[in-house]
This record gives structure tokens, C-alpha cells and sequence, in this order.
């Protein structure tokens, strides 16, 4: 039988409350305090803190404070990754990202849902995993919401709500974002 961690990471229902994933963000949570106020200016601590809750990120992963995330193990990046300030990662599920990718202020990505059913919703949580490919821009305030795919060489535009894929060089707008036009034709 999976445990609700398992559960949580593969996209079933889960219970939030359980004992390990509780255990899980308050681990999270602590190294988010120290980073966010104990370090707050990128320093040597604030980059061991960062490797130690995001520890599947590649070189030059660069986060300004403050940053909030639910567990950090969850999040993947690979190299030259920045996150400007106030960027939230709701990372119930995996959450992929690819090299050369800016993240400006504000931008969340969320994996968590929520069942539709009213009584499954009081005590159960799923979530679906986001992908953003490599060089890549979110303009700010964006809302990445579970299960989108996001393709190499895009840019969302600012204030967009991101419901469904975006194919590889596209630039994306809106709420919801709607493909524009083609990059790089």
C-alpha cells in the first residue's frame, strides 16, 4: 500500500495531515525562516540553506527573498534558474524546470488542487505536476496552475493565469494565457 507521500507525488488523493508530510513542511518551512529572514541577502548560508531544500537543483539556481515553498524536495531545475521576489512553489507534486529560466516577482506555481466533491475535499488533496521547459521567461504575478506543461523558449506575460499547455517558443498572455504568436519564426 503507497503511503499518502507516494500518493501525493503520483497524483492521488492524499491526506495533508499526515504525520510525515507535516514533519515534511515544518522542515520546510524552518529553512525558509532562515532564508527569508535570518539570511535575507544572498550570502554563502543562504546558498547552503537553498541547497539543502532544493537539493535537485542544478549549478547557478539563484532565489531572491523572500521565497516560499511547501516542501523543496518536490522542485527540479536545471542550470541558471532565478527566481525574483516574492515567488511562491506550491510543490505537492513534482514541479520540472528547465535551464535558463527567469521567474519574475510573484510569479506561483501551484501543483495542489482540490477534489470537487465537497465532503472528498475535507480531508483529501491531490496534485498534478508542472513542467517549464528551458529558456524560458514568466513575467510577473503569473499563475502556473496544476498539470501545464510549458514548452522550451517561452514567454507567459505578465499577470497571466496559466490553465493549459504552451507549445514549445510561444509567447502567452491572459487570463486564461492564450498563445499570441510564435517566437523565434
Amino acid at each position: 500500500m503507497k503511503t499518502e507521500k507516494e500518493k501525493m507525488i503520483d497524483g492521488e488523493y492524499y491526506l495533508a495531515g499526515d504525520p510525515v508530510l507535516v514533519k515534511d513542511r515544518r522542515k520546510s518551512k524552518n529553512l525558509l525562516h532562515r532564508l527569508n529572514v535570518t539570511e535575507y541577502r544572498v550570502t554563502k548560508k543562504a546558498r547552503e540553506i537553498l541547497k539543502e531544500l532544493i537539493p535537485n537543483a542544478g549549478a547557478n539556481l539563484y532565489i531572491e527573498p523572500p521565497f516560499f515553498c511547501d516542501y523543496g524536495y518536490n522542485i527540479s531545475c536545471g542550470e541558471n534558474v532565478y527566481f525574483n521576489v516574492n515567488c511562491v512553489v506550491l510543490d505537492c507534486a513534482k514541479v520540472t524546470i528547465g535551464s535558463n529560466v527567469l521567474f519574475a516577482p510573484g510569479v506561483q506555481l501551484y501543483t495542489a488542487s482540490h477534489p470537487l466533491d465537497a465532503e472528498l475535499r475535507k480531508t483529501h488533496e491531490n496534485a498534478l505536476p508542472i513542467t517549464i521547459g528551458n529558456d524560458c521567461w514568466i513575467g510577473g504575478n503569473s499563475v502556473i496552475c496544476p498539470g501545464v506543461t510549458i514548452g522550451n523558449g517561452c514567454v507567459i506575460g505578465a499577470g497571466s493565469v496559466v490553465t493549459k499547455d504552451i507549445p514549445d517558443n510561444s509567447l502567452a498572455v491572459g487570463n486564461p494565457a492564450k498563445v499570441i504568436r510564435k517566437l523565434n519564426e
